[in-house]
């Protein structure tokens, strides 16, 4: 795996030893594909699982007079993750610095969100900012780590790729937006408008097994807008968060938020691309296949 850790390429050379003389076509080759495909999603947001596994377990079994606050606990559990991340070898260096400048901006708006009542968190805890909790900044930093492994363990490529500098002015204005839309005129559907206009064209290409996906950027950016709205329902129905028509009883997120999140990750999309810069696949398509019996184990990129 091209730009892979040690412990990825370890696990990649293992994964060829054992897929080496799969079948390349037919239902057992299909069923392979989509068993790698899971396997390389949960390896990419293993992040993201790990802190939402520590926020339902404090839930579930952190007892409520224990010496360290729940919310402080969450904060440790959070430190303690992204260091087995750096120390296993999971994160790169230059992958963290834009994991740390989301986690920065999404600290930002947490703390301005609860300021004006947009949510809140439960008052307990020594660890915090104002009325934020400081394990919040962890749970964008989770969508950051998320994109930026997802990127190198799937060989992305893209094809019309809209410029850089570009994407950086529209998340620029999606960012200012969620807090400007309290005083003046709420630009979002604007701003959605813009992100499909922009990224309409591009295609994306994610190297699996043996075989490379292809779909449009948007789908994809809506499928992971889905997934991040359920990992949402179950913060706030373990309580780690609340919003204001949540506080007599716990109900579904509102849907509206998936246009949220949706903006909010075209953020994290573009912070990455200044570490990783879209390229074109031809380069990855060129490469042999996966499993073929010519690659190196190591020798080019993909999480299994």
């Amino acid at each position: 795996m091209q730009r892979a850790t040690a412990l990825e390429r370890r696990i990649d050379a293992v994964a060829h030893r054992l897929l080496h003389g799969a079948p390349a076509r037919g239902f057992r080759a299909a069923l392979i594909e989509f068993a790698v495909f899971v396997l390389k999603q949960a390896w990419a947001c293993v992040f993201g699982a790990a802190l939402l596994l520590a926020i339902v377990a404090a839930r579930l079994w952190y007892p409520d007079d224990a010496v360290i606050a729940r919310n402080d606990a969450l904060t440790l559990a959070a430190v303690a993750i992204q260091i087995a991340m750096l120390a296993f070898r999971l994160e790169s260096g230059r992958e963290l610095w834009v994991i740390v400048l989301f986690h920065l901006t999404g600290t930002v708006m947490e703390l301005f969100k609860t300021d004006v009542g947009s949510w809140t968190y439960a008052g307990d805890g020594i660890l915090r900012i104002g009325g934020v909790p400081l394990f919040s900044g962890f749970m964008y930093a989770a969508v950051g780590s998320y994109m930026v492994r997802v990127y190198r363990v799937f060989d992305l490529g893209f094809t019309r790729y809209p410029r850089r500098w570009v994407t950086a002015i529209v998340a620029a204005a999606i960012y200012v937006n969620f807090f400007l839309h309290h005083f003046w005129w709420d630009a979002r559907w604007v701003l959605l408008l813009a992100v499909v206009l922009l990224w309409m064209p591009t295609v994306m290409h994610a190297r699996v097994w043996r075989r490379t996906l292809k779909l449009p950027l948007l789908l994809a950016f809506a499928g992971v807008a889905v997934f991040i709205y359920f990992a949402e329902n179950i913060g706030t129905l373990a309580g780690a968060w609340a919003y204001p028509d949540q506080a007599d009883g716990w109900q579904l997120v509102s849907p509206g938020k998936l246009v949220s999140w949706f903006l909010l990750m075209i953020i994290s999309v573009v912070l990455v691309t200044w570490v990783y810069p879209p390229r074109e696949p031809t380069r990855l398509l060129a490469e042999p296949a996966a499993g073929a019996g010519e690659r190196v184990a190591g020798g080019g990129r993909g999480p299994v």
